[in-house]
């Protein structure tokens, strides 16, 4: 039997949330969230009018007293996130086929390690090119992507080729690179580390205001097309599709989180002083009452950039559709021809990848090189995973979803500093997140059949 279609089927639901088809898992991390924020914003409010000597049972007050969500904090929270998230992205598809990666904090040791020899070294010695020379950069940058690749890839030969299990082939990197980092910096602290190299560290490298809002709106344009994409596609193939309503008010939820991120970031001002002096080193005189906000940082940018590409990755491509299907049936891939051996190098050599580059983030952060850096990044890196929704069995797990992980928890390490929470009693409370975050999920997938 045929049927016609005079009109595209819609959604039919009594549940508004049902109508916007919104992930219910994706949902409750972003309601998490604003929970953590609220709870620290108003904390720290709390905290400021009792130093102040005017505390007054006032929750409105508390709540536009806090710290937790001015610009600085916002700015500061996002270039901290953005180390973590990157490896998170990479995390996901080791996850979903069904491997661990413990070595994501040494290898990101190592390929700090190479870029910063590379710039004080090979670059300026070796090649007699000098130090501040603009070639520094890149080929550090290049090096570093370089080293990271390869090994990542030698992990997956192992795993795959081999057949040495995962967490073994990892662990033993966790030890291996973590001390090659070691030995090629001799167990010395490298730095300065490169001005243009710095640019990707955050504070050091920004879009500034205009181009900020002018990315901004690139955004959302990019992000209002999809949405028009999305609809028609499913039109023409005559799939039901949302009511008009619930298409605007998705659109409307994505204009006010990228134009008010981009705002909260435009806010935060530079300081007076560093103003001047970035107006004496191009030979200027800063206008009197001038200011400037600081705008979307470039670390940012690339992690947006990762993302992207990422979930293109992993939802439109061969490749994502190979990793997704043999981490739910690894036998039945197999069967069905996917090189899965080939596949796991492939896995791993991005997850090697992603570690370089976010070696390039945390080393320009800091304007250095040191021996700890990426300490306990692979339990972060894991967690974030984990908390974003990705499935410790495999075949399940989101790119977003281990943004948002990771931006949880250094939204509660960050909000338990403000407030004063000691060191180890963060580390506690990140704990018990983590196991009770892997406990909602199973029974999610218990009630969904997921």
């Amino acid at each position: 039997m045929t049927h016609t279609f005079d009109e595209p089927a819609r959604v039919k639901s009594k549940n508004p949330l049902a109508a916007l088809e919104i992930d219910s898992r994706l949902l409750g991390m972003i309601g998490a969230f604003a929970v953590i924020c609220v709870v620290f914003q108003v904390w720290t409010g709390i905290n400021a009018m009792t130093l102040r000597g005017d505390f007054a049972w006032n929750p409105a007050a508390w709540l536009f007293d806090g710290r937790f969500l001015t610009p600085r904090n916002v700015f500061n929270l996002t270039i901290q996130t953005v180390s973590v998230a990157l490896m998170a992205t990479g995390m996901v598809f080791v996850i979903v086929t069904r491997h661990i990666d413990l070595s994501v904090g040494s290898l990101l040791a190592t390929c700090s390690a190479v870029m910063a020899v590379t710039q004080t070294v090979v670059v300026p010695e070796w090649m007699g090119l000098g130090l501040e020379h603009p070639a520094i950069a890149p080929i550090s940058i290049a090096a570093g992507m370089l080293t990271g690749l390869l090994i990542g890839a030698f992990h997956g030969w192992l795993i795959g080729y081999l057949t040495i299990p995962a967490f073994i082939v990892t662990l033993g990197g966790l030890f291996v690179w973590r001390n090659v980092a070691w030995h090629l910096t001799g167990g010395q602290t490298v730095g300065p580390l490169d001005a243009n190299f710095q640019h990707f560290g955050g504070i050091n490298g920004t879009l500034g205001v205009s181009m900020s809002w002018v990315f901004g709106l690139l955004a959302l344009a990019a992000a209002f097309y999809g949405l028009f994409s999305a609809r028609r596609a499913r039109v023409a193939h005559e799939f039901p599709v949302k009511p008009v309503w619930a298409e605007f008010a998705i659109a409307g939820m994505i204009a006010v989180a990228i134009l008010g991120f981009v705002a909260v970031l435009n806010a935060y001002e530079i300081p007076v002083r560093r103003l001047q002096r970035i107006f004496e080193d191009r030979g200027e005189v800063m206008p009197e009452g001038f200011t400037t906000g600081y705008g979307l940082p470039i670390s940012v940018f690339v992690l947006i950039v990762v993302a992207i590409v990422m979930n293109v990755v992993a939802r439109r491509t061969r490749l994502g559709r190979y990793i997704f299907a043999t981490g739910g049936n690894p036998e039945a891939a197999e069967l069905a021809g996917i090189r899965t051996r080939l596949l796991t190098v492939k896995v791993f050599a991005i997850m090697g990848l992603l570690c370089a580059i976010s070696a390039v983030v945390a080393s320009a952060r800091q304007t250095f090189h040191s021996n700890d850096i990426g300490t306990l990044d692979e339990l972060r890196v894991i967690a974030a995973a984990v908390i974003g929704g990705t499935a410790l069995s495999g075949g399940i797990g989101t790119i977003v979803g281990a943004i948002l992980g990771a931006l949880i928890m250094q939204s509660l390490q960050s909000g338990m500093a403000m407030v004063g929470v000691d060191a180890p009693y963060q580390n506690i409370v990140v704990g018990i997140v983590l196991v009770f975050a892997v406990y909602v999920d199973i029974v999610y997938r218990k009630r969904t059949g997921g």
